[in-house]
């Protein structure tokens, strides 16, 4: 007797869960003509919009007078766990006060390293670098996924603070 109850409970219970997936499924049926439910990838590349929690490439944003808001506080590089975020700098003199002054020569970026974290983008105390949107990362040498992050000629906004 406990063998039959136990049958008829699975049936029960396929049939449940069968009709929980066809509500779901007749749900995007109703309203396929209101919402875009799959996107075809490769035809959509120019509008396709991926979500804003997600992960891309490491980028720093410049205005549009080539200024960035990262100050070579080296947060980001220190935070990195396995080590993607090298920032190479150099002092200058300003010549209005005569002292040094720390600026950035180059933010290398090694994308071959990153695990997409985030915790270079937490570091930062001036929000100078941000998770891109791009997803398309394949290259056919190793070579091409280290970047420099920052802009021939560019220099540290004046409203950040060191």
């Amino acid at each position: 007797m406990n063998a039959i109850v136990k049958y008829f409970s699975g049936i029960a219970h396929g049939l449940k869960t069968l009709a929980t997936g066809m509500k779901i499924t007749g749900y995007y049926f109703s309203h396929a003509r209101k919402e875009i439910i799959t996107q075809q990838y490769p035809e959509n590349r120019d509008e396709l919009q991926m979500f804003d929690r997600f992960r891309g490439i490491v980028e720093m944003p410049h205005d549009e007078n080539n200024e960035h808001a990262c100050t070579g506080c080296q947060a980001c590089e220190v935070a990195c766990p396995n080590g993607s975020i090298e920032i190479l700098w150099e002092r200058i003199v300003n010549p209005e006060t005569g002292k040094k002054k720390k600026t950035i020569d180059k933010h290398v970026y090694h994308f071959s390293m990153c695990t997409l974290c985030n915790l270079c983008i937490i570091a930062c105390p001036t929000d100078a670098i941000k998770m891109g949107q791009n997803f398309e990362y394949s290259v056919f040498d190793r070579k091409q996924l280290t970047y420099v992050l920052n802009k021939p000629g560019s220099k540290v906004r004046d409203d950040v603070e060191d």
